[in-house]
């Protein structure tokens, strides 16, 4: 059964968003794994912190999840469907309707105006101009940036940024919201008004993972926390008891 929340997110109730079976990951052949033999299951609604320190895996595991990346051995499903054996424009087009990814830089494009860059997905996607011009009306209003709309990200401030990021992400209303350290390149207070969005966001329903390094905000944040050591997948806790 799905379900639409405030913000408009799609929830697929009782459901896994995330399934991830024996899941590694080798760049070089003969080289250690990038991931070994990972197991990992999120359901919707969840907030999962992803921890680790640099090199641990932490990039490659969200890439994974993303579909920007395949597995070298394992299955991948997001949102119900395996995503690892899709052709490259069959995971595109999955990648653009079901999830969406908030980056540490922001990615933005820079030529386009902050409404041209949060319809693009929708575009991408196939959604009507209509349809996505409302949703995207919905959503700056709801970030805050409605007046920035005409603007263009390089006059804005990083916390602004990241919020047409946010923006961006969820304007196809994707089951699954990917967030690489969203708060790494803000000063304290922004990066704080940044997590409590998110947390807005998931307290209406949207299924997030978050990967970062602080540790503070993974504990006021989500309720469980996974932490990879040299690809390994070491710990599981769920509301501050170890699984």
């Amino acid at each position: 059964m799905r379900e639409r929340g405030r913000f408009g997110a799609e929830m697929t109730m009782s459901g896994e968003v995330i399934r991830l079976d024996g899941v590694t990951k080798n760049y070089q052949a003969g080289g250690p794994p990038a991931l070994d033999n990972v197991h990992l299951r999120v359901t919707a609604g969840d907030v999962l912190a992803v921890m680790g320190p640099s090199g641990s895996g932490k990039s490659t595991l969200l890439n994974l999840v993303a579909g920007l990346d395949r597995p070298t051995a394992g299955q991948v499903a997001i949102a119900g469907r395996r995503i690892d054996k899709l052709s490259e424009t069959a995971l595109a087009r999955f990648r653009a309707r079901h999830v969406g990814i908030i980056f540490q830089f922001f990615n933005l494009l820079d030529d386009l105006t902050v409404e041209d860059n949060v319809l693009l997905p929708a575009q991408l996607a196939g959604a009507s101009r209509r349809q996505a011009r409302a949703r995207a009306d919905e959503l700056l209003e709801r970030m805050g940036i409605t007046q920035y709309r005409n603007a263009y990200p390089a006059r804005m401030s990083g916390g602004q940024r990241q919020r047409v990021a946010i923006a961006r992400a969820l304007v196809n209303s994707p089951e699954l919201l990917l967030a690489d350290e969203p708060t790494g390149a803000l000063d304290t207070a922004t990066g704080q008004q940044i997590a409590g969005l998110l947390r807005e966001l998931n307290a209406d329903g949207q299924t997030l993972v978050l990967v970062t390094h602080d540790r503070s905000l993974a504990q006021r944040f989500a309720a469980r926390t996974v932490e990879l050591v040299d690809g390994q997948l070491m710990s599981d806790t769920a509301a501050g008891v170890p699984a």
